[in-house]
């Protein structure tokens, strides 16, 4: 492998991960796994780091690298315990403060990191999200994405490193799980959803305008370092957005109309109120920053990704 040239993946056997390198075909890519029996892609060269955390070592991996997109993490859990939030911070926040130290000792010249729009907050009221906006993290995972934010600028301005920070919006695609995991079940199965009242915006992402996205940072000549926003650049209220999957999978969509008060009551005496949440509140962004700064537009359709989507899950869940 050339090494010059080298582009550094972590987490590249996660949901996005897997995407991504095809995104970046052509490119000399070099995975970092953290065992032999983890899976990657075909073209890649692989290297064993063991797990991500502030003890790990990376010299061997950082070799000939002049790009490191990093997206191993402690992923976000909807009830978070002790050891959760104990494995946020020692994975989310101190192993990319190491990834990044070891990569400025190496002379990496840029350090993509995906973080989240959680380091925003929950959610939007009157106006989107925007890249300059004094971050509110709420829960554990957000914290730790934030710290680790924080703390990637810092070494990145000490070793004149590029540190480009993505902060996605809720994305989904084939290979997606959690709660958009469980919104194509419902929809494929016909269960009655609650959810016709709903009066909200949300801004989502698909898998390929993303890795389109970064595939963009990690070619382009020269980046100022910042917090970039992503989404497709569309907002859909809940109930629209059930519709579309529903359309994608040729099926019904079965909205029973419900107040947003009585969900969410119903929500807080389940202890499901953060689910609920999400399904009732709005969470948008600006994306005109990231697309000016990139020269980048989201190239694949909501409802395309959506049919993409809907034909991998029958395919392979139904």
């Amino acid at each position: 492998m050339t090494t010059d040239r080298v582009v550094l993946v972590t987490g590249a056997t996660g949901f996005i991960g897997g995407h991504l390198l095809p995104s970046l075909s052509g490119k000399p890519v070099r995975v970092a796994l953290r065992s032999a029996g983890r899976n990657a892609g075909a073209r890649a060269d692989r290297i064993y780091v063991g797990e991500v955390n502030g003890r790990t070592e990376w010299a061997d991996a950082l070799a000939g690298v002049r790009c490191v997109v990093h997206m191993a993490a402690h992923v976000h859990a909807m009830k978070q315990t002790a050891d959760d939030r104990q494995s946020f911070h020692e994975v989310n926040t101190l192993g990319t403060e190491r990834l990044a130290l070891a990569a400025a000792a190496a002379g990496v010249r840029r350090f993509i990191f995906v973080s989240s729009i959680k380091v925003n907050g929950e959610s939007t009221t009157d106006r989107p999200f925007r890249a300059i906006d004094v971050p509110h993290p709420v829960d554990a995972y957000g914290i730790s994405k934030w710290e680790a934010e924080q703390r990637l600028f810092r070494v990145a301005a000490d070793a004149n490193m590029e540190a480009v920070v993505v902060r996605p919006t809720l994305v989904y695609g084939p290979g997606v799980g959690g709660n958009f995991l469980k919104l194509l079940s419902w929809v494929y199965k016909g269960v009655p959803l609650p959810l016709r009242s709903i009066v909200n915006a949300r801004s989502m992402l698909n898998v390929w305008n993303l890795c389109g996205l970064i595939a963009r940072m990690v070619e382009i000549p020269a980046i100022n370092s910042g917090v970039f926003l992503v989404s497709d650049g569309v907002e859909l209220s809940t109930p629209e957005l059930i519709r579309r999957v529903a359309a994608a999978m040729s099926r019904s969509a079965r909205l029973v109309p419900v107040p947003a008060t009585l969900l969410k009551a119903a929500g807080t005496l389940t202890g499901t109120g953060p689910s609920i949440d999400r399904l009732c509140d709005s969470l948008t962004v600006d994306i005109t920053p990231t697309c000016h700064s990139f020269d980048w537009r989201p190239s694949v359709s909501t409802d395309e990704a959506l049919i993409r989507t809907a034909r991998w899950y029958i395919e392979h869940r139904a």
